[in-house]
């Protein structure tokens, strides 16, 4: 069995590797403040990654979740502001719920980048539950559906709604809602609350409690494998700066208190990465494996990467905390990760039940 990744996986690596360093690099992240360059999303559209796992009779590669998780690290390594999450969970979604009229309109406008989709599931983002779906569905949508991912760029939302027992998913226009921002740690990854009088969705499917698992575990696997590049970045930067930084006639990095703590980084690192690879490859390939790798992989990133960039901010001493240094943006990915999809106790308490525990 080949645990590595193949030859085309590894060039797409380096593709979006070059995208992020020469189009994305953080003086431009910094630029957006929360906004959407509408340039770099049509070059990653162009590029093919928002096509990746849409299917070729729609429009799209017909890969696989594994594939994007090489763009997904390699975005996160950069912090990129592009909603690529947003993107892949609508078309998740819809390729998996939705009827073929509404894949036929729907998944080519994702693949090409026309549409820009916002995803809102549960109206609390800690009650990771069926029962966390109150906004009402049918004909005609009135009320609010707060912490819709990326929803101030978003030109189409997906929202989570229930009629009685019956779960849907709603396809809105961002137009017909009223957005407002909500305030968040971290820029590129804006959430608002779409507050809805009487809007007609664009059109709506019904889902199973396990499609909504799916998606949700799509959304967790997702967030981790960002949070890979965004940790290995954070390492990278403060094992650099421990290399320059001479105190007492020595680099900081000569020392034990510092060098044990880069090499933690780096155990846990490596740990939650092969449990997120593994996660992105029951997607596909094994989805009844899907929702204990995917709570392993997430629980450990939630634990982890916020130590990570606790200790990347340390290491760099005052600088670190300075708005005008980059360890600090990281610091608040990392918190943002933390609660994202389910926080560490829920991602563990559900690993035990799943394991029998």
């Amino acid at each position: 069995m080949d645990f590595g990744f193949s030859e085309e996986q590894n060039l797409l690596r380096e593709q979006v590797l070059r995208f992020m360093t020469d189009a994305c690099p953080l003086s431009v992240v910094r630029a957006q403040n929360g906004g959407l360059p509408r340039e770099l999303w049509q070059q990653a559209a162009d590029l093919g990654w928002l096509a990746l796992i849409v299917p070729e009779a729609y429009g799209g590669v017909g890969l696989k979740w594994i594939d994007l998780a090489v763009v997904l690290e390699e975005s996160g390594r950069g912090l990129s502001p592009l909603p690529i999450v947003s993107q892949a969970l609508a078309a998740t979604a819809i390729g998996r719920s939705a009827c073929d009229d509404v894949k036929g309109e729907w998944l080519p406008r994702i693949a090409s980048g026309e549409a820009v989709f916002g995803v809102g599931l549960y109206d609390d983002p800690t009650w990771i539950d069926a029962e966390g779906i109150r906004l009402a569905g049918g004909a005609n949508l009135t009320g609010v559906k707060p912490f819709v991912s990326d929803a101030p760029a978003a030109t189409h939302l997906l929202l989570a709604t229930r009629t009685g027992e019956d779960l849907h998913l709603a396809i809105v226009d961002a137009s017909d809602a009223s957005l407002s921002a909500q305030p968040g740690i971290d820029q590129t990854k804006p959430f608002g609350t779409a507050t809805l009088d009487r809007v007609a969705p664009r059109a709506a499917f019904p889902v199973s409690i396990d499609d909504l698992t799916f998606l949700t575990d799509c959304g967790a696997v997702a967030v981790t494998l960002e949070a890979i590049g965004a940790a290995e970045a954070v390492l990278a930067l403060t094992t650099e700066y421990a290399n320059n930084r001479i105190q007492f006639d020595n680099p900081i990095g000569k020392y034990q208190g510092v060098k044990h703590r880069l090499a933690d980084m780096f155990v846990d690192i490596e740990s939650f990465k092969s449990l997120a690879y593994y996660a992105a490859w029951a997607i596909d390939d094994a989805p009844d494996e899907l929702p204990r790798a995917a709570s392993l992989a997430k629980a450990y990133a939630s634990d982890a990467f916020p130590r990570i960039g606790i200790d990347g901010v340390g290491l760099h001493g005052a600088i670190g905390f300075t708005a005008e240094y980059d360890a600090q943006l990281y610091l608040k990915r990392s918190k943002w990760v933390r609660s994202a999809f389910g926080d560490a106790d829920y991602h563990y308490e559900r690993a035990a039940s799943l394991g029998g525990l």
